[in-house]
């Protein structure tokens, strides 16, 4: 099947940027519809970006939209995460997901601080 590793996670100040990476070992997810999630502590596992196998179709959380970018390289099997104006509250583990294999990927953190 498919493993994913996700990196780029890290500490920022609010109002900074980061950008995630998730890679696909294993098989390529071509076509796949891939997402992003995130959960902080105590909290459930939200859906924060999603986009279409062929990358032309994306979705996001409502408090995301604007400020988060979704994006896939499906020649280096690759999906990406642009996340700008960050907020204390985008706080979180995030992680990968590839849709229609169910494949997780172990998480990054991400600490926004006030």
């Amino acid at each position: 099947q498919v493993q994913l590793v996700e990196s780029g996670g890290g500490l920022v100040q609010a109002g900074g940027s980061l950008r995630l990476s998730c890679a696909a070992s294993g098989r390529t997810f071509t076509n796949y519809p891939m997402n992003w999630f995130r959960q902080a502590p105590g909290k459930e596992r939200k859906f924060v970006a999603g986009i279409s196998g062929s990358g032309g179709s994306t979705s996001y959380l409502d408090s995301v939209k604007g400020r988060f970018t979704i994006s896939r390289d499906n020649a280096k099997n690759t999906v990406y995460l642009q996340m700008n104006s960050l907020r204390p509250e985008d706080t979180a583990v995030y992680y990968c997901n590839a849709e229609r294999v169910d494949a997780w990927g172990q998480g990054t953190q991400v600490t926004v601080s006030s």
